[in-house]
């Protein structure tokens, strides 16, 4: 029973993070309806963004998260104005091409600019956990978890209770509509964008207490963000809680219950992904 409990608390902790990492691509896909293959790239710029705050000024990276979300808010609004905009309108392959390409310059630039070795910080309490009746929880993996679940229901909020999100909400459910009745689906477009990037900026500056940090970290938070938002439903921003929580649930089994799990559950993304779009193309949330 306490291992239960152990994996249940590993996989709900998890779960916070992934919802942050996905739940800004969801955004991308849902309203502007592009597939942003550079996501995970934006998350690995968050996170050296809070590695050097640390290394240089001693800043704790979840102190530093608003910094990092500001600053690839306008990072996210320069690409969108420069590039994503130029192709709204081409095929997909186009965009996705676009967007791919955009992935391999960020992540070559993070190469020339910091070379490719992984970067761990010393966090003061890095290695603390405190006891919670039969189970223990890592202070670095609760906080983090505190700091992406305001986020993420701080966003909801947004959408839900502000002109601004149902502006959004509007354009994500007909653009046309939306400019009749007077929307800037443009400019919509461009927060939307700026939005998912900043999100995916903030998530990366957490992952610095957890994880190390290199520039090809982001290529496997693209995944299992695309993992992800299968299983919410493309476009389905509500579900992707409820995905994290499968996603995260998953591989704690995975590492808890299986003989060498913690290698496997790195692999079990493929598996959703692939288990979803055979059963349920139109993901388990919809």
């Amino acid at each position: 029973m306490e291992t239960l409990l152990q994996m249940l608390t590993l996989s709900v902790l998890r779960s916070g993070l992934y919802a942050l990492t996905s739940v800004g691509l969801a955004l991308a896909v849902g309203v502007i309806g592009i597939v942003n293959f550079a996501h995970g790239e934006f998350l690995m710029l968050g996170a050296f963004l809070g590695y050097w705050l640390h290394e240089l000024y001693g800043l704790d990276p979840p102190l530093v998260a608003p910094v990092s979300g500001a600053v690839l808010f306008l990072l996210g609004a320069g690409v969108y104005r420069m590039a994503i905009q130029r192709v709204l309108r081409a095929p997909p392959l186009n965009q996705m091409l676009l967007t791919f390409g955009l992935s391999i310059l960020l992540q070559n630039l993070a190469v020339i600019l910091w070379t490719g070795d992984n970067r761990t910080t010393a966090i003061p309490y890095g290695h603390l956990s405190v006891a919670l009746g039969p189970v223990r929880v890592g202070v670095p993996q609760a906080i983090v978890f505190a700091v992406a679940s305001i986020l993420t229901a701080g966003l909801y909020l947004v959408l839900d209770r502000t002109r601004v999100g149902k502006a959004i909400q509007a354009v994500a459910q007909d653009r046309l509509g939306a400019s009749l009745v007077g929307i800037e689906v443009d400019a919509t477009y461009r927060l939307a964008f700026a939005l998912s990037t900043a999100l995916a900026g903030v998530a990366g500056t957490l992952l610095v207490a957890q994880y190390a940090v290199s520039p090809y970290m982001g290529l496997l938070f693209t995944l299992k963000a695309f993992a992800i938002i299968v299983v919410a439903g493309l476009g389905n921003i509500r579900g992707v809680v409820y995905a994290s929580l499968v996603l995260g649930l998953v591989e704690a089994a995975v590492e808890f219950y299986v003989p060498r799990g913690t290698g496997w559950s790195e692999a079990v993304f493929f598996l959703l992904i692939l288990g979803v779009l055979l059963l349920r193309p139109q993901g388990l949330f919809r």
